[in-house]
């Protein structure tokens, strides 16, 4: 008797029975299925869940630049001109907050840009810290 496979076609169950096995018909001699559809079950289609989406949005963070004994006023002009870009007239505005007011709020964003801000001010010797943004 020669044992040798001589047809290369699988048979396939009755979609009858894939029905009595939860709607999956298996493919003998295979890992493949098929998906056996009963048109006289009734589907239900399931209810969509209604979900309130609440975002909140993040405030941004401050730096703040604080006045201190120390630092000239034409040094604070010439660090907010170097490392933040601004122009001279903002520069010397912000200076003047610092050396007036206590304080002056120098840039915003996320709290990693304002960290990174703050490690800057620092460098350079001048106070600062940072905050969320009221």
């Amino acid at each position: 008797m020669d044992w040798r496979v001589r047809s290369r076609s699988i048979p396939q169950l009755p979609s009858s029975m894939g029905a009595a096995y939860g709607g999956v018909a298996a493919v003998a001699g295979s890992c493949e299925t098929e998906a056996v559809v009963d048109a006289s079950i009734p589907v239900e289609a399931a209810p969509k869940e209604q979900v309130d989406e609440v975002v909140e949005t993040q405030r941004p963070w401050i730096t703040i630049v604080w006045n201190d004994p120390i630092n000239l006023m034409s040094y604070v002009t010439y660090v907010f001109m170097t490392y933040f870009h601004f122009s001279r007239e903002k520069a010397e505005k912000l200076m003047n907050d610092v050396h007036h007011e206590g304080r002056a709020v120098v840039s915003s964003g996320t709290r990693e840009e304002m960290e990174r801000d703050v490690s800057a001010m620092h460098s350079y010797g001048l106070w600062a810290t940072l905050q969320r943004d009221d």
